[in-house]
């Protein structure tokens, strides 16, 4: 039976650094028993540094970095071969497999889903199928994972997984960002699945069982697709290479832009956000510019602590009870 389950989720493009909050609060023994992935597909990157090695996940959650069995929910989209493929890369670096599950109801990225996004520009999509394959999902046409006999092995029913006698402590992440849901983004420049916390409870867990939703913003924005993001000023080459702003999967570069803390309010209440993180505020301390949006208006400031605390009296009165951290480095929280 579910005792608790928590929420990491993007309130922005992507590219948050939710990788790393996920894999910073697996990392307390006992917390939980299950890592669950609940949307999305191989066109995700988590990137996480672990006893000072850099791991590049797509779409296996990153419990298995830390011995906990780690599923791929029934919203996620799933390409066999390169799931295979990121399963041999997790197994040469010394982790057990074993751990990786995948719920049946999983609907297959099959080739002709490959095949069909390959000329797809007007979006700016990272190609790897996942549109058609959700598109097939809804029209009641996909191939779901039980009816793959490759993955007969690692398949669960998520229903019996969660609901049964034994105890379950469960952190969802999640891929890309509210920017992107496919209802709440700026649409049509948005992925094909549902970003939001509330995505995560389609995923065989009831609402009443989350505890803390960890909401995963940074200190700037980044974007990558077809549509006009970034701004005009000269400094955003900068942070993008400071950043090392460029895609886990695909390696595009990132389009830039300040912080909108009004998009972001609005990512934190419809989220229910409990727990706010930033990363990145080095970035913005090593090009020693502090800028972001707000009512539509940029707002400067001469000192990062100056910015800082603009952002806290800003982002706050939306919850009972708010928790905000500011991360500088890569490797932790």
């Amino acid at each position: 039976m579910i005792e608790y389950a928590d929420i990491v989720v993007d309130l922005q493009s992507g590219d948050t650094g939710k990788g790393k909050v996920t894999h910073a609060l697996a990392s307390s023994p006992g917390e939980y028993t299950h890592i669950v992935r609940y949307n999305g597909g191989h066109n995700a990157g988590h990137t996480i540094f672990h006893n000072g090695k850099k791991i590049v996940t797509h779409v296996i959650p990153c419990g298995i970095i830390h011995g906990i069995k780690s599923i791929i929910g029934p919203g996620c989209v799933l390409h066999v071969d390169s799931f295979f493929k990121e399963l041999e890369e997790l197994k040469q670096a010394g982790f057990d497999i074993s751990l990786v599950k995948i719920d049946k109801r999983v609907n297959i990225i099959t080739e002709s889903h490959l095949s069909e996004e390959q000329n797809e520009s007007e979006i700016g999509t990272t190609k790897k199928g996942n549109g058609p394959a959700y598109r097939d999902k809804y029209n009641r046409k996909g191939k779901r994972a039980e009816n793959e006999p490759l993955l007969k092995d690692y398949l669960v029913d998520i229903y019996e997984e969660f609901h049964s006698e034994q105890e379950c402590k469960i952190l969802f992440e999640g891929a890309q960002g509210f920017e992107l849901d496919i209802d709440w983004g700026d649409y049509p420049y948005v992925t094909s699945s549902h970003c939001t916390a509330g995505s995560a409870c389609l995923n065989g867990v009831p609402p009443t069982k989350i505890r803390n939703i960890y909401g995963i913003a940074k200190v700037y924005e980044t974007y990558v697709g077809s549509k006009k993001f970034e701004g005009d000023d000269s400094i955003f080459s900068t942070i993008r290479e400071a950043g090392s702003e460029y895609g886990a999967t695909t390696g595009r570069p990132r389009q830039v832009n300040w912080l909108d803390l009004d998009k972001l309010q609005k990512a934190i209440s419809i989220n229910g956000v409990t727990h706010l993180i930033f990363n990145k505020l080095d970035i913005l301390e090593k090009v020693d510019t502090f800028k972001l949006y707000k009512d539509n208006n940029i707002h400067s400031f001469k000192y990062c602590d100056e910015f800082v605390n603009y952002i806290y009296s800003q982002v706050d009165g939306k919850v009972a009870w708010f928790d905000i951290t500011f991360s500088r480095s890569p490797e932790t929280i």
